[in-house]
């Protein structure tokens, strides 16, 4: 399993919370691999979304994706400024 950490920061948090049942909803439907999701908010209007992928290749391709979908797009334009974004391996 692949985890990915994104770390970004968020104008508006009711905007962001409004989004993200749609998003997930898309991610389940058009993202092969997607596993969950867990968003995190962090101190000075960050926040943490915490994903799980069933392998590399998945992460890759969604990525390719973009915000192919209105959910995802909706979620993606909330976010003001992506601070770090990582993935690894669960252990």
């Amino acid at each position: 399993m692949i985890i990915e950490l994104t770390r970004f920061r968020a104008g508006s948090r009711a905007a962001l919370l409004a989004a993200r049942p749609a998003m997930l909803a898309d991610f389940s439907t058009d993202r092969s691999g997607f596993i969950g999701a867990r968003l995190v908010e962090l101190t000075g209007g960050e926040w943490l979304d915490i994903v799980e992928w069933r392998s590399a290749a998945d992460l890759t391709a969604s990525r390719e994706k973009g915000a192919n979908l209105p959910g995802i797009g909706a979620f993606f334009s909330a976010i003001d400024e992506l601070v770090v974004s990582e993935a690894g391996v669960a252990a």
